[in-house]
């Protein structure tokens, strides 16, 4: 399944690897890789969301039917 970025949340993505760029071109490297990595094992299934919460962990919130009424 593909992984569609919308290209608002892209533009803040590049912005902030321009960010880290300017002062440390060599770590802008690392945050890139890691977010596409995780954002391509993303999907799960097509019925679902996963809802999540990311602090110093990841914490499912709640998974539920596409089809269910959610906030």
């Amino acid at each position: 399944m593909l992984v569609e970025w919308r290209p608002e949340a892209r533009a803040e993505l590049w912005t902030i690897l321009d960010y880290i760029g300017d002062r440390n071109p060599v770590a802008a490297d690392d945050p890139y890789q890691a977010i596409e990595v995780a954002t391509s094992a993303l999907p799960v299934h097509p019925n679902y969301l996963v809802v999540y919460r990311v602090a110093d962990h990841i914490e499912v919130v709640n998974v539920l039917h596409a089809r269910q009424e959610y906030p």
